[in-house]
């Protein structure tokens, strides 16, 4: 899915029943690999009810990162669909809190409770 060498960032989708989708991101999300992210999550959005981001692999979450994050969960929104975080990754968790973004999303601590969570 990813133009990047997968040392850089890696993007891999997976499918869980006509509905949900989960994206499993791996290495560094900055202004260069943010674009794909996006439009990778934009593009799964557009295709099932509820979309996981997961960010366990995130050796970086830069601003870019953050906003692609942000704007993904108002279009969520605005779509009625729903976008689930995530984030065991230390780097991305720290990112997510000391901006103030941690509120605005909702998190789950594995895949599969973010797939059956309610």
């Amino acid at each position: 899915m990813s133009d990047c060498p997968t040392d850089v960032l890696a993007l891999h989708v997976t499918e869980h029943g006509p509905d949900a989708r989960v994206v499993t991101v791996t290495g560094e999300i900055d202004v260069v690999t943010a674009p794909q992210l996006a439009a990778c999550v934009t593009r799964q959005l557009t295709v099932a009810q509820r979309v996981v981001v997961n960010l366990d692999g995130v050796r970086l979450l830069s601003s870019a990162g953050l906003s692609v994050l942000f704007e993904a969960n108002e279009l969520a929104t605005q779509e009625d669909r729903e976008l689930r975080i995530v984030c065991q990754s230390r780097t991305a968790h720290l990112a997510l809190e000391v901006t103030g973004l941690h509120e605005h999303f909702i998190f789950a601590d594995t895949v599969i409770d973010a797939l059956h969570s309610t």
